[in-house]
């Protein structure tokens, strides 16, 4: 197991970056390794993500010093996205499978938790997000037909794209963890734009099935200040409040988003309009 360890970046800060500070700040790379548990820990909301590629072993879900607590969700809670082959998780004793695109929640005070393939030839590849939790929850599992399933954009503004919500207040109950996947239709490159910041959660996109020579052009920055990242398949950007997050890709993708911060209304945002963009 790895952790990697990032410090919270002030606007003013990220103004002076140029593309390797950007990268090393925000962006998450390597984070799926056969056999091994990577993961990175934010100061941005404390947030934590990672990833995990079992083979014939199953992978413990291990604490170390950056989480000061363990067992690992001892005060954090945890959702999980299956992006491989079919695995399944382990949590306090209870399996739950999970094919591509099934999600996991766990809650706070989980003792333990392992990651398992069913085929170390076709390997599950497991996405996480971590915040900490104040309550517990129940462990849930949330299978892509059970997500809310939302229907967005228009062929015009080339960013039609499936929007389903698995960790939701109308899905299932957490402390502040809201995760879900969006997949753009064939044809279309933009997610989120008009873009927006929401100033009291952070959030972490994983941006997956992309074809290796694929990319996804990620905006950020504060909307006077735009700047952008070049993100590869299975790679993940942590974004502040403070900053906007939408992407255009090369070829169409999907992208887990999970947030977490003072609320669980997804409907918070504060919308930028086109024309303050610069």
């Amino acid at each position: 197991m790895t952790i990697a360890v990032r410090q919270a970046c002030s606007p003013a800060e990220a103004r002076q970056f140029g593309t390797t500070e950007l990268r090393d700040n925000f962006l998450v790379e390597n984070l799926f390794a056969p056999g091994r548990v990577a993961m990175t820990y934010s100061h941005v909301d404390r947030v934590v993500v990672g990833g995990a590629v079992p083979m014939r072993e199953p992978l413990p879900l291990l604490s170390s010093k950056p989480i000061g607590s363990d067992p690992f969700l001892a005060r954090r809670e945890i959702g999980i996205v299956n992006i491989g082959g079919a695995g399944s998780v382990e949590a306090d004793g209870a399996t739950y499978p999970l094919a591509v695109r099934d999600c996991l929640y766990a809650g706070k005070g989980t003792a333990s938790l392992s990651f398992a393939s069913d085929d170390a030839d076709d390997p599950a590849r497991f996405y996480f997000v971590s915040y900490p939790a104040h309550a517990r929850h129940d462990t849930v599992k949330i299978g892509e037909a059970d997500a809310n399933c939302l229907e967005l954009g228009s062929q015009s503004q080339a960013n039609i794209r499936e929007l389903r919500q698995y960790i939701h207040p109308d899905i299932c109950r957490s402390c502040q963890l809201v995760m879900g996947v969006t997949t753009l239709a064939d044809g279309s490159i933009w997610n989120t734009m008009p873009c927006h910041t929401h100033d009291r959660r952070s959030e972490a996109y994983l941006y997956f099935d992309m074809e290796p020579s694929a990319r996804v052009f990620h905006f950020m920055g504060e909307p006077q200040e735009t700047r952008h990242l070049v993100v590869a398949n299975e790679q993940a950007v942590v974004s502040p409040g403070w900053s906007i997050h939408c992407g255009a890709g090369t070829s169409s993708y999907s992208f887990i988003w999970a947030m977490g911060g003072d609320n669980q209304d997804f409907a918070d945002m504060d919308v930028v309009a086109m024309e303050t963009l610069r």
